[in-house]
């Protein structure tokens, strides 16, 4: 009996043990969501300011701007045109989504990682350049869709237990409620997959270019005509300049460095040709000449390519102030996304552990009131043993 007692303490101990950790592990997740709905919200208000900061300068816009303003947006225009032309390709239902802003109607979850394709993610100054680039990746790439992880490409499509692809899910099963099909292969880059740029960049560069080391002949000198690496020459929008991947890579770090890397660019083919011993990527010349790499040679009449890059010559100079709270706005953003992400795995871990704490104090509780009934039980029969034994006692003596 009293072993049984000596039991029943030892586990009540153990439980109550249990409970207090798991109290403290219940603590510990609700301090973490108070730091991080602070953290939360003060990065709210910092994209609130500098929202309200961006606002006031593009409402100053002189019509100057405003007409270089729509100059850019014709261009663009004039590329996702030509995109949706493409009427049997993924490229063209990626774009009719963005346009019409169908992902929230069509609750699309995968579109949230979907950046766009590739021609709408970068512009250049100038038509001839925009013409040699798209030769150079092909109709194709040109056309590839950009996703940020392996997750949204997996969303993209999807298969039967057969291994054949499920018409009726991802893009070929959102095709036909827009009016579009898909028909043959189509090319996805995933970001995270991607050799990524590693080195330095070129220092208070409001674009982010990366710094290159110019190609050197063998006498030491850099050949004649060359204009720059291609990967440097696109431009790209502020808010794809980085926070892209969740390391904070940019869409020049990843996709462009990935499709140009040292591709180098000349002014004549000539000199291009007069280069080729410090060409190791490949080099285009603005009269047309292409070296696809080392070695490789594209000869003959140039191909026009249906998709180009947008043109970025109607872009307004924007104040160095501008620029970078626009990129430091994009940082915000991203910062708060992680935020959320963090508080949701918080979440969901206070939630877990609430239910743990909460199932193992029941688990006390009733132990403890079956333990004190136990108790009572064992009082009771122990005072009613004692009793009949001084009843016995009693009578013993009166004999």
């Amino acid at each position: 009996m009293f072993m049984k007692v000596g039991s029943i303490i030892t586990h009540s101990q153990k439980l109550q043990d249990d409970v207090q950790k798991l109290a403290l592990k219940v603590k510990h997740h609700e301090d973490n969501m108070k730091v991080l709905k602070n953290q939360s919200n003060k990065l709210d208000e910092s994209i609130l300011d500098m929202q309200v900061t961006l606002g006031k300068y593009h409402y100053s816009m002189t019509e100057e701007e405003e007409a270089q303003y729509a100059n850019r947006q014709q261009s663009e225009q004039q590329t996702i045109k030509c995109i949706l032309k493409q009427e049997k390709t993924a490229a063209a239902i990626v774009c009719s989504i963005k346009i019409h802003q169908l992902s929230q109607s069509l609750k699309l979850p995968f579109t949230k990682d979907v950046l766009g394709v590739v021609a709408t993610l970068g512009k250049v100054n100038d038509d001839n350049f925009s013409r040699l680039l798209a030769e150079y990746l092909g109709l194709e790439t040109m056309l590839a869709i950009v996703c940020r992880s392996c997750e949204s490409v997996k969303d993209l499509e999807e298969y039967d237990r057969n291994d054949i692809i499920d018409q009726n899910a991802g893009l070929h099963g959102l095709g036909p409620s827009i009016g579009r099909i898909i028909d043959g292969r189509f090319l996805v880059i995933c970001l995270e997959n991607l050799r990524m740029y590693s080195g330095e960049l070129v220092s208070n560069d409001p674009q982010r270019r990366l710094a290159l080391l110019k190609p050197k002949l063998h006498s030491g000198e850099s050949p004649s005509g060359f204009l720059g690496f291609a990967v440097n020459m696109i431009h790209v929008d502020p808010m794809h300049l980085s926070c892209i991947t969740s390391d904070g890579k940019g869409l020049r770090e990843t996709l462009f460095y990935s499709l140009f890397s040292h591709l180098q660019v000349y002014r004549t083919r000539s000199e291009m040709q007069r280069a080729i011993p410090c060409i190791s990527d490949g080099g285009i010349s603005l009269d047309g000449g292409i070296i696809k790499r080392t070695g490789f040679f594209s000869l003959g009449v140039r191909e026009e390519v249906a998709v180009r890059f947008p043109l970025s010559s109607g872009l307004r100079k924007l104040p160095l102030n501008i620029i970078e709270t626009e990129e430091e706005l994009k940082l915000m953003h991203w910062k708060r996304e992680r935020c959320a992400e963090d508080m949701q795995r918080e979440e969901s871990l206070l939630k877990n552990a609430k239910s743990f704490f909460d199932r193992k104090r029941q688990e006390l509780m009733e132990h403890l009131r079956e333990s004190s009934q136990y108790v009572a039980q064992t009082t009771m029969i122990v005072v009613m043993v004692i009793h009949c034994g001084c009843f016995l006692t009693l009578q013993c003596i009166k004999i």
